[in-house]
């Protein structure tokens, strides 16, 4: 139970850490993104992404209740002039009136006679009360409009076709209300047209129930736009604003030309009971648009003629109405801040955990999820930003990635200065790989675990370092502790410590063992470690003589049990290190009786490491001994050398 609880300490001690990282980092991400956003720096990438969704959205199905009369390349030159002659625009009228349509809109401007044929022009306007004209409201570059035809005017059959242009010269909101600067409010042609036709089946707008300055046809409110809807800043609201919802881009509606009507190619019944909007679409008149279908990469922009602007608001007004086809609506802006900061959060949980597990699958997946949901949301009539989210997404991966980064670089950097010269590089890795398990605030976590202590002794040493030189002893001591050191990390053991010419050395930590067979292991490790010891010491003996310096034999106590192991020190000065009655059994064994003799290396091992080792090695029993410091005495083992050692 003891095991678990640390466990689950440990656990959430490195969520803390993490949660930390997090709460100082994230919110700062938001607070930027959500300022870029609301600066407009974001906005032409929110509309890129608005034209994407449109572009990638299954195509609709046709709108047969729109159709359009388009003035192409080929009817200019078949009529030999332009602007079209009243007298031309006349008969067109007439026959597309004779096929009974429910309101016909003339997208032509047509506030000067173009003779011949005015006169009829404006029996044909007098004696067609479902047919509307434009006038243009909203002046050009140069600040001036275009009136609609006088008789037209006259009438009160004139609409607007006015479309506001984005930033980035594309049309992406309609009108269906403007403010002419002679303070009439005028419909837009779109919306003249649409309640020609909803008349017809009594369908009527009215205040909307939600807010009586919104518009509600059906069960369809308009909600008028705002400056800082969807992914817009700042934009220019006026008039009765709202948000294409369009059916698609060029091509979209079913299109004749002017020829076709006068040269009776199209069915006696084509237009019945249809909207048809009469309007230039050949290239020479320049009546093209840029849209969210259009593209401006590989190739030539796509664009969409105004006429079949005015059909996609048209028909987008009586889908809502009559259909229930979504509007685009957007969030308010408090909802719009509480997404980016669900994102931010989301980034900054997987940013602190992709340095430390790897999981950058899960960063594709939740930018996915995040695309996929705006997507989702769009194909339900909901456009939701984008772009803020992703942004405050990656920034909030990055930024926690760093600051991951930068704990585990101060971790790394304990974990060497506690172990760099005292383990091999695959038990660095190691502990590294579960540092989490032994660290905590920069220090070793104190555990107590089963381990094997090894303890070497230079015999006689006193005697050899009054006899020699400082500088020689010093040089032929530290040859002597890098060999004895080497082989401990050759058999996977840790120095612990250098006590003058002692050697202490740890085997089976700071990784804790949980098996018997690991305990055994690192038992037998320690032994043949000494008993390498003892091979290497033979070798330096030999070198030792021929340089005439001095030859020695040593002594190695090695005992196997409970340990206690972590970092012992002040925060200016502290080293890993292990305690504990076994730490003692092994430096009392290595020390005992120096009487005994055990040729050139004399080890005394635990009855707890004899348990693991005996038959790998042979052993001699020695009996029981109170050890000094020690009240319950300790049974004792020698490890027999092979014979020339």
């Amino acid at each position: 139970m003891s095991w678990v609880m640390a466990k689950l300490v440990r656990t959430a001690s490195r969520t803390l850490e993490q949660w930390r990282g997090q709460a100082m980092s994230v919110p700062i991400v938001a607070a930027l993104v959500v300022a870029m956003r609301f600066a407009g720096w974001l906005q032409p990438l929110e509309w890129a992404a608005l034209d994407r969704f449109f572009q990638w959205r299954p195509p609709e199905p046709r709108d047969d209740r729109v159709a359009i009369v388009g003035i192409n390349e080929s009817d200019i030159n078949a009529i030999g002039d332009w602007p079209i002659p009243d007298g031309v625009l006349a008969e067109v009228l007439t026959e597309i009136k004779q096929q009974q349509p429910r309101a016909i809109g003339l997208d032509i401007y047509r506030n000067l006679p173009v003779e011949p044929g005015y006169e009829r022009l404006v029996q044909v306007f007098e004696s067609t009360p479902n047919l509307i004209g434009i006038e243009k409201v909203v002046g050009d570059e140069n600040g001036e409009g275009v009136a609609g035809p006088r008789v037209l005017k006259e009438l009160g059959q004139v609409g607007s076709n006015d479309v506001p242009v984005d930033g980035d010269g594309k049309i992406r909101r309609g009108l269906l209300f403007v403010k002419a600067p002679d303070g009439r409010v005028l419909e837009s042609l779109g919306l003249r047209l649409a309640l020609i036709y909803l008349d017809a089946s009594r369908i009527e707008p009215k205040a909307a129930d939600v807010n009586p300055d919104y518009m509600q046809i059906g069960d369809a409110v308009f909600r008028q736009f705002q400056p800082n809807d969807g992914g817009y800043v700042e934009a220019d609201a006026g008039g009765y604003q709202i948000i294409f919802n369009f059916r698609g881009g060029a091509g979209s509606f079913e299109m004749v030309s002017v020829m076709d009507v006068l040269e009776k190619r199209i069915p006696p019944d084509w237009a019945r009971d249809r909207i048809v909007l009469i309007g230039p679409t050949a290239v020479s008149l320049n009546d093209f648009f840029d849209t969210p279908y259009s593209s401006r990469f590989f190739g030539a922009s796509k664009q969409t003629t105004g006429v079949e602007i005015q059909a996609n608001l048209i028909s987008q007004i009586l889908s809502a109405g009559i259909e229930g086809r979504a509007l685009i609506r957007v969030w308010d802006d408090v909802a719009e801040v509480l997404w980016i900061c669900v994102w931010c959060l989301v980034g900054g949980v997987l940013g602190g955990s992709l340095v430390r597990f790897r999981l950058l699958g899960g960063v594709v997946l939740a930018v996915g999820v995040l695309g996929g949901s705006s997507f989702g949301l769009f194909l339900h009539g909901w456009w939701v930003p984008v772009v803020p989210p992703l942004l405050g997404f990656g920034g909030s991966v990055v930024v926690m990635v760093a600051y991951v980064a930068s704990v585990e670089r101060h971790e790394r950097e304990v974990v060497m200065n506690l172990f760099g010269r005292h383990v091999t590089p695959q038990i660095a890795e190691a502990i590294w790989r579960d540092r989490h398990q032994i660290l905590k605030e920069g220090r070793l976590l104190g555990r107590k675990v089963r381990a094997t202590v090894l303890f070497t002794d230079i015999k006689n040493f006193s005697s050899i370092a009054e006899e020699t030189d400082a500088e020689l002893l010093m040089c032929w001591l530290n040859e002597y502790m890098e060999a004895m050191a080497g082989l401990v990390l050759e058999y996977g053991g840790v120095v612990d410590k250098f006590i003058g010419d002692a050697v202490m050395a740890v085997f089976g930590v700071p990784i804790e063992r949980t098996t018997e067979e690991e305990v055994a292991a690192d038992a037998i490790a320690a032994v043949s470690c000494a008993v390498a010891m003892a091979k290497a010491l033979r070798s330096l003996n030999q070198q030792w003589q021929a340089r005439g310096c001095p030859i020695v034999t040593m002594r190695v106590g090695i005992a196997t049990g409970p340990v206690v192991i972590g970092s012992l020190g002040s925060r200016d000065r502290e080293d890993y290190t292990t305690i504990g009655d076994s730490v003692n059994v092994a430096a009392r064994l290595e020390s005992y009786n120096k009487a005994l003799e055990g040729g050139i290396c004399r080890i005394l091992i635990s009855e707890g490491t004899y348990s693991y080792i005996r038959d790998k090695f042979r052993t001699h029993f020695l009996g029981s001994a109170l050890l000094k410091g020690r009240q319950q005495p300790v049974t004792l083992y020698q490890v027999l050398l092979d014979e020339g050692l």
